[in-house]
């Protein structure tokens, strides 16, 4: 457990970093879009998070690896220079922490808020547009929303706005009922 806070502070850490650069070049909307394009393919492809995960790789083949897939991606020179960098420093791993912390500074900078919605099913047009405008009254500001489905939640909704999470899950309520059943 400890390992997750420490690649959690140094995801932090890269993002705020990486994040400071991008404002004073004045590219945080491209840098943005690649970190975005990276997180794509880090879902999409078992090889890459392999490649960036697994100690049998030396930090310099992460980095030739990872900064191939960005040149190929057409990235912004910032987000290159910082993909090397951070495969040369030892911390590709963190790479997936970097971008979520990344995506945070610049919803606040644009004055707008994270959310990851969880749903068992995929979202009706209309259902997703209900979510957004109940996040924009609860929070006071305009959601930026990434769904995601996860059927093992079996039902309901679990939405995550910076560390907190609201979750109306049946997952979850079934553990409840279970949990005082078994006290009972």
């Amino acid at each position: 457990m400890a390992d997750d806070s420490k690649a959690t502070d140094v995801g932090q850490r890269y993002a705020l970093a990486l994040f400071g650069l991008a404002k004073d070049e004045k590219n945080i909307a491209a840098v943005e879009k690649d970190l975005k394009a990276i997180k794509a393919m880090l879902a999409g492809s078992a090889d890459l998070r392999t490649l960036l995960a697994s100690p049998k790789f030396s930090a310099e083949d992460k980095g030739k690896g990872i900064v191939a897939v960005g040149v190929k991606a057409k990235f912004n020179m910032t987000t290159l220079k910082f993909l090397g960098l951070l495969a040369q420093n030892g911390r590709a791993n963190a790479l997936a922490s970097v971008i979520t912390s990344f995506e945070a500074l610049s919803a606040a900078e644009r004055g707008a808020v994270s959310a990851q919605v969880t749903t068992a099913v995929p979202m009706t047009p209309a259902q997703a547009k209900a979510v957004a405008s109940a996040l924009r009254t609860a929070l006071g500001k305009d959601p930026e929303i990434e769904t995601r489905v996860d059927a093992s939640i079996l039902g309901g909704i679990k939405v995550k706005v910076g560390s907190r999470l609201y979750d109306a899950s049946l997952k979850s309520k079934l553990d409840q009922l279970k949990f005082a059943l078994k006290r009972a």
